[in-house]
């Protein structure tokens, strides 16, 4: 059942059939190839996969992201950054970055962050005549931040499955998420000097700089609120999402003067239509997981390792292996919901934290977000930037040597992300 599940899966992919069409079909597929899976125990368990109280955090963080990113904000975070670090060398990519881990604690969508700054910097890189492949490249894995940082949706979807804290998931994802911030900087300012890339000459206005600082506040202090509400136990996972909506229309009503009835309408109907797409992969998803449990596949997988592989070490690697395989076909959150009923019972069997093993998912599959041939902020960047995805894979090596950097910290040192 297992190799059918697969193949139908892969026949689909090739075909251009959307992810979670071809889910449902490999698993309807298997279900009608034996008698011994009941039609309608399968859509029971897709059905119970989506009746659960935190999934109401997606819409409500997607929401946010919305409200926030789509008004004033925008112009004044990069109007700041680019007043603080735009002269430095590779400062306009630095921007990028800094801006990405900003909107992460926003959106938590990797794909709106690519999307809303990268039409807001990318004219700004063209005025100053800077290489666009580096600056598509520094934006394509710089916003995947967003989903490491929190709040982040994928890791909503990892908890889910793992029956893990969502809460101490976005607690452990700070750190690497900074690390990333930092490590891509540091390589944004190595390419500026070593090939003297333009930076940014005009000496910013007081004025102009207070009130953008002042206007981007609220995307700084909204995920420091988060973190303290979680971390404090002052509210659910759940709780923090609606409050972060609420929030968001707030700010937008109240200090940016943008929120009209049209734009509020926008947003929920982007919300909405993001969350029914992520819910369709989710029972889609949960069909194939439930399958791929019946045929006992984890604990083939769990039995194969500890009979062939004697290194704790080796097993990781082979973990990550996978995962950076998965993640440059397959869309993150099926690829979340499908590997972790797979690897989940593999990483107890050796005495990994169920969190740990999520953090390097999540960081893993962000890498093949910017990987070809299916890396979806590679192809929007790209588009912005009006330059083929293959000028701008070449100009990705130092970010994907820092992305690999903290990914290694992630999967060999847990107290990078544990208590």
């Amino acid at each position: 059942m297992s190799a059918l599940i697969l193949f139908v899966f892969i026949v689909g992919a090739v075909a251009a059939v959307p992810i979670a069409h071809a889910l449902l079909v490999a698993a309807m597929a298997a279900a009608l190839s034996t008698d011994r899976v009941p039609l309608d125990l399968l859509v029971q368990q897709m059905v119970a996969q989506v009746q659960s109280f935190p999934l109401i955090a997606i819409p409500f963080f997607m929401l946010t992201g919305a409200l926030m990113m789509g008004g004033r904000l925008g112009e004044s975070l990069i109007g700041v950054l680019s007043a603080t670090v735009g002269r430095w060398h590779g400062g306009p990519a630095q921007v990028s970055v800094l801006s990405s881990t900003l909107f992460g604690g926003v959106s938590g969508s990797a794909v709106a962050d690519a999307s809303a700054i990268g039409s807001l910097i990318m004219p700004w890189h063209r005025r100053l005549g800077y290489p666009m492949p580096f600056s598509a490249a520094s934006l394509a894995s710089a916003a995947t931040i967003d989903i490491i940082i929190p709040p982040s949706i994928p890791m909503i979807l990892y908890a889910l499955s793992s029956n893990t804290s969502i809460a101490a998931l976005f607690y452990a994802g700070i750190l690497p998420g900074l690390l990333l911030c930092g490590g891509f900087m540091v390589a944004c300012w190595w390419v500026g000097k070593t090939k003297n890339l333009p930076r940014e000459t005009a000496a910013a206005e007081s004025a102009v700089m207070r009130r953008n600082l002042l206007l981007a506040s609220p995307a700084v202090l909204l995920p420091v609120l988060i973190v303290v509400f979680l971390r404090f136990g002052i509210a659910t996972p759940t709780e923090v999402a609606v409050l972060s909506a609420l929030y968001a229309a707030a700010v937008s009503a109240l200090l940016y003067r943008d929120l009209t009835w049209r734009r509020l309408h926008s947003a929920i109907v982007e919300a909405g239509v993001a969350t029914g797409v992520v819910l369709l992969v989710i029972m889609a998803s949960a069909a194939i997981g439930w399958l791929l449990t019946f045929d006992q596949l984890p604990q083939g997988v769990v039995a194969w390792v500890s009979a062939n592989v004697n290194s704790d070490w080796i097993v990781i690697l082979l973990m990550n292996l996978m995962m950076l395989f998965v993640g440059m076909f397959i869309d993150l959150p099926a690829a979340i919901l499908l590997l972790t009923p797979v690897f989940l019972p593999l990483a107890q069997s050796m005495g990994m934290d169920p969190v740990q093993l999520g953090i390097m998912m999540v960081v893993n599959l962000a890498i093949g977000l910017y990987t070809p041939p299916v890396g979806t902020t590679l192809f929007i960047t790209s588009s912005l930037a009006k330059v083929k995805v293959g000028q701008t894979v070449r100009a990705m090596g130092p970010f994907y040597l820092v992305a690999f950097g903290v990914l290694l910290l992630v999967s060999y040192v847990p107290a990078v992300i544990l208590k």
